[in-house]
Order: structure tokens, then C-alpha cells, then sequence
């Protein structure tokens, strides 16, 4: 089961359902409803096939804190 992690859509997805392609950036589906990208982890298993799966949601990569100066380093 995929989740998409667009925040205000939140969708669930079968594998079935979800298309997994790499579009430059590593292994991705788009949420078949809001067109979101959602990266996933891939990884080969013994019998050659590849297991997807999907990380975990990332912190903010923005600095949300101002700075006490007025200024950014």
C-alpha cells in the first residue's frame, strides 16, 4: 500500500494501482488523483524481482527559524 504525501490529498494506493517509473531522481509514482510525486525505495530480492517500498515522510527542508540578527548566515 502507497500512501501519497501531498499533504492535503493523503491518498491510499494498491501497487496495482500506482504506476513506478524514474523520471531522473530515483524510483517514483504519481498519485493517480493529484498528480503529486512520491519517491519509493527499491530493492532486489534472491528470486531477481524488485521490492518497492516507501519512506517515510521527510522533514521540512526549509530553515523555519528566523534568525535573531535579521540575518541568514
Amino acid at each position: 500500500m502507497f500512501v501519497c504525501q501531498n499533504q492535503s490529498c493523503g491518498a491510499q494506493w494498491a501497487h496495482g494501482e500506482v504506476t513506478i517509473k524514474n523520471e531522473g531522481q530515483g524510483p517514483l509514482f504519481r498519485c493517480p488523483l493529484c498528480g503529486a510525486r512520491n519517491r519509493l525505495m527499491a530493492s532486489n530480492k534472491s528470486d531477481g524481482t524488485v521490492d518497492y517500498k516507501q519512506p517515510l515522510r521527510d522533514q521540512p527542508g526549509a530553515d523555519t527559524e528566523r534568525p535573531t540578527n535579521g540575518r541568514r548566515p
